[in-house]
């Protein structure tokens, strides 16, 4: 997988059997280098590639640095698919749920798209790539960090946020799957997702920031797992 030192890679390695997974650092395998992904995937001969690195918070970021947003997000995802293409690599990308409008919620995986920002611009740009290679899945995920790290949570924005843990937990059911498939959580507001887990948590507004309702529908997802 890229992001071999990552957030969501710490949790996968103590959540699976990892000695199933490769977990590369930068300086064994440069998503914005080719040559050395290539190498690296030649060397190691993976039946799967789960490509979860790239350029996230602060959201910020996408604004004030373009460049390192697409160099990290769209053209180093658009390294990956030609190298996964050329070596027949099962592709399995990390996207956002952010792609959606974000307006009436529910979405499916077959609705529209309007990224709510920059970073989920950069997000869709990596999914146009991977959308080109047949053998590949893309999951549209809205994840935290357990426990979670804010000190306060939007009451007014309903979203589908789910733990890290728990997607990793899902991951091996997963990797055989194709096309676009939304995971995420119980669809509620960011301070009752929060709150459940900090009762000290304060309520904030996240209306400059967000549109009301990203959430996505899971029956894909649940038909699935179930």
């Amino acid at each position: 997988m890229s992001g071999g030192n990552g957030r969501f890679a710490t949790v996968l390695k103590r959540t699976i059997d990892s000695k199933n997974y490769h977990f590369p650092n930068k300086s064994q395998m440069n998503i914005l280098n080719p040559s050395s992904l290539e190498k690296y995937l030649k060397l190691k001969k993976p039946k799967y590639f789960i490509h979860v690195a790239g350029l996230s918070r602060p959201m910020s970021i996408h604004d004030k640095k373009i460049s390192q947003s697409i160099d990290i997000n769209i053209i180093g995802t658009c390294n990956v698919v030609k190298v996964c293409e050329k070596l027949s690599i099962k592709l399995i990308y990390f996207s956002t749920g952010y792609v959606y409008p974000g307006i009436k919620g529910n979405y499916t995986e077959n609705d529209s798209v309007k990224p709510i920002n920059k970073y989920a611009i950069s997000k869709l740009g990596g999914e146009c790539a991977v959308k080109m290679y047949d053998n590949s899945l893309i999951l549209r995920i809205i994840m935290c960090e357990k426990p979670f790290i804010h000190k306060s949570a939007f009451y007014d924005v309903k979203t589908n946020f789910i733990f890290q843990d728990d997607v990793a937990k899902m991951i091996p059911k997963l990797l055989n799957k194709k096309g676009i498939i939304n995971i995420g959580g119980k669809i509620q507001s960011v301070y009752n997702f929060a709150k459940k887990y900090n009762k000290k948590i304060k309520k904030s507004s996240g209306k400059k920031i967000f549109p009301p309702n990203p959430s996505m529908n899971l029956k894909k997802l649940h038909k699935i797992l179930n």
